[in-house]
């Protein structure tokens, strides 16, 4: 039952997080330059591989012994608690700036199309990385947890490539209306989506030694 219970609260947890960076990216966009950096296909494009493929890999994340080690909660208390929505809002935050540092970065380097480039693989590639922030409460990064999930490590390589064929292979670029990339930017592009990984890991860690 917990166990369940937890891997339901992860994969809330995850397809609320990312969502909500998605949501302030396109927002803050709006409201700056009234105009998005991410067109129709790119959103659809986003939901369908990184909202998909981590969330089924959480949802059969394996239980361990943290699970037994939590409080007990009340059978009425809802998944979307104040303590869980701060969380998560926070995640998204992170993913929401970056992926705006990233758009400015591409703008400035050849103008809009290279700066929606950015923000498109940016926020993809960040998403599919935080399907390993939301495994735990508190950080995976340099313990065997974070490899404990073949279905996630299939998820996020599988994500990976589909998100790089798109922004390098010249064919698809008219499709989601992205600049195909070379090496260097789509070095940049993974810089930025990864950055977001070691952040929310030490915000996990500030936010467990809060609690102690």
């Amino acid at each position: 039952g917990r166990g369940i219970y937890s891997n339901i609260k992860k994969v809330v947890g995850y397809l609320l997080g990312t969502n909500i960076g998605e949501v302030i990216t396109v927002f803050t966009a709006m409201m700056l330059w009234h105009k998005t950096p991410l067109l129709s296909m790119q959103l659809l494009w986003i939901n369908l591989v990184t909202d998909s493929l981590p969330a089924i890999a959480l949802g059969v994340e394996p239980h361990t012994s943290d699970v037994m080690n939590e409080k007990p909660r009340p059978a009425d208390e809802s998944i979307l608690t104040k303590d869980f929505l701060s969380k998560i809002g926070l995640e998204g935050l992170v993913i929401g700036v970056m992926t705006m540092i990233s758009f400015l970065t591409g703008y400035h380097q050849d103008g809009a199309l290279l700066g929606s480039t950015y923000a498109f693989g940016t926020l993809c590639l960040a998403r599919l990385f935080h399907g390993y922030n939301c495994k735990s409460d508190h950080p995976v990064i340099f313990t065997k947890r974070f490899f404990n999930n073949k279905w996630m490590q299939g998820a996020f390589a599988l994500g990976a490539i589909l998100i790089t064929a798109v922004l390098t292979i010249p064919g698809l670029h008219q499709v989601f209306k992205v600049e195909t990339l070379n090496f260097e930017q789509l070095g940049t592009v993974y810089l930025y989506a990864f950055a977001c990984f070691p952040i929310i890991q030490l915000l996990k860690w500030v936010r467990g030694k809060l609690s102690e």
